[in-house]
């Protein structure tokens, strides 16, 4: 009899521990209903600001409104507007709407008295699409890790990022980055909130992908998010390039005079005579008018305000939100975007129209001598300049400027599927411990069953990030030693089949990068 109360005891016990996580939470809007997932709480679709409609189109976020009684938070929104068929390749379901602004929480902690780390993810999608719905961000596998993960939503493409000379006068600040303010209100929603899920509000770090690294480098230069995260990761991330005026070969951000002008012709594009007839108009149909695809061409602008301007000359000047950072970039990133269809000719011809004077230094960086040759050189002149170098100059500036830790990585991890290299967005399965899940068109085969290999990289370079999210340091106990970057010490982490800290690889590609974005920058007025 003994025994079997022993072993009814156990079995309550368990019961109980299973059951311990916080599934119910009241936050600034009202009560909130999560549900249960293997051990964590998971809230969905919980709103953090207005939806931007009607005359909201096209302004900052708004607070968002609040409920009564309990609402069930076990859904995900629908995504910010973009093409539908771009949902389908980041398996996602296929809804999109205006009405988009909320975020997700996974939590690990078993009552609200804990204080976690916490994670905020913020997607990619070259700023034209991207959704926190995509199977791979399940943020699920990396709370066992012991952090509290974060999935905020964001406007993109036109919706997002349109500027006009009557939304700046109509703020009086500027225009054209409603969606990095959607991601600014997000982490303020996170600090007014998060410790309702065991989260520490005083331990945050922001972290994305492409343009999501893109942005949240954009974050720890925007003094309106000063204080709202403690540490930043950016994977394939960067802005470091002087703003765009015409078009500069590697440079993104257009200045406010350049995307006025876009947003004046997209709004003759759209026939509206002016913002007040555009926000009258329906989501479909300035979705139709922005183009396919991640075709949109609209991105964060240097208002001087938001983005007070160009990055390596704020941090250059100290005025920054200094923080522990740890960014890296992928070997073989330009693979996804150029694959073939490059000759000798029209490579040299790009870089001649793009680079100006720098063209010859570029053109003797990357060899091109054969079409084969010139359809590497263009895979690589794509990964250095929108990735590698402006992740190689911020790694400086911030160990040069800052008090903060800055630890570079360079993910090469090899497969059967990428024998050259890894791709763009390669690493993300792997942060997340979903394996096998990412992206991929209709009819892609998909990815096949993760190898030893992969389990061990997945393990190692998730563990890395959620140790640097606790502490703010990668390191720890059976791993391999991963030493700050510094100005003279230029080590990065490879996460390969060998993982250790070498020097920073593709130098003379870098350099010849940096020369040229110095160029630029001496003659940007």
């Amino acid at each position: 009899m003994n025994h079997r109360l022993c072993v009814a005891a156990v079995l309550m016990t368990l019961s109980l521990s299973a059951g311990a996580q916080v599934l119910t939470a009241k936050v600034s809007g009202g009560q909130l209903q999560g549900v249960a997932a293997n051990g964590a709480g998971v809230f969905k679709g919980i709103p953090f600001a207005a939806p931007p409609t009607g005359d909201l189109r096209w302004k900052k976020p708004q607070p968002a409104a609040s409920w009564q009684g309990v609402r069930a938070a076990t859904a995900f929104a629908p995504s910010c507007m973009q093409d539908p068929m771009m949902l389908q390749v980041q398996q996602a379901p296929p809804g999109a709407s205006e009405d988009c602004l909320y975020l997700n929480v996974w939590t690990p902690a078993a009552s609200a008295r804990e204080r976690l780390p916490v994670m905020v993810w913020i997607y990619g999608g070259g700023f034209a699409i991207g959704t926190t719905a995509a199977q791979v961000y399940d943020g699920k596998r990396l709370t066992e890790k012991g952090v509290v993960v974060v999935s905020v939503a964001y406007r993109v493409g036109s919706f997002g990022f349109l500027a006009h000379p009557e939304l700046s006068r109509e703020s009086g600040k500027g225009s054209g980055n409603y969606g990095v303010q959607d991601m600014i209100a997000g982490l303020q929603w996170v600090k007014d909130n998060i410790a309702a899920f065991g989260g520490d509000p005083g331990n945050v770090t922001i972290f994305g992908e492409s343009a999501g690294g893109i942005a949240v480098s954009m974050l720890a230069a925007s003094p309106y998010a000063k204080g709202l995260f403690q540490k930043v990761i950016s994977e394939s991330g960067g802005s470091f390039a002087p703003s765009r005026r015409e078009a500069e070969g590697g440079e993104l951000v257009p200045t406010l005079a350049a995307a006025e002008a876009m947003g004046q012709q997209f709004l003759g594009k759209l026939g509206a005579a002016n913002i007040a007839a555009a926000r009258a108009l329906p989501a479909e149909k300035i979705l139709a008018a922005q183009g396919a695809g991640l075709a949109s061409g609209f991105w964060p602008t240097d208002d001087g305000d938001v983005l007070p301007g160009d990055q390596y000359v704020l941090y250059s000047a100290g005025r920054f939100n200094d923080t522990p950072v740890l960014i890296g970039t992928n070997s073989d990133e330009g693979a996804l975007f150029i694959q073939g269809g490059v000759t000798s000719a029209a490579f040299e011809q790009q870089i001649r129209a793009g680079y100006g004077e720098h063209a010859d230094a570029l053109l003797a960086a990357y060899p091109h001598a054969t079409d084969a040759l010139a359809v590497e050189a263009a895979q690589d002149v794509f990964r250095d300049s929108a990735f590698a170098w402006p992740t190689w100059a911020w790694a400086r500036l911030q160990s040069a400027k800052g008090k903060g830790a800055a630890y570079v990585y360079y993910f090469d991890h090899r497969t059967p599927q990428r024998p050259n290299g890894a791709w763009h967005a390669d690493e993300i399965p792997h942060v997340f411990g979903n394996l096998g899940l990412g992206f991929a068109a209709p009819g892609v085969p998909s990815a096949p069953a993760p190898s030893a290999a992969d389990t061990a990289m997945s393990e190692l370079i998730s563990t890395y990030f959620t140790n640097f999210a606790k502490s703010g340091d990668p390191n720890g106990a059976g791993l391999p030693r991963w030493p700050a970057f510094s100005e003279q010490n230029q080590q990065v982490m490879f996460l390969d089949a060998k993982s250790s800290a070498r020097p920073v690889p593709n130098m003379p590609q870098l350099a010849a990068f940096e020369k040229y974005f110095a160029w630029r920058r001496e003659h940007a007025h």
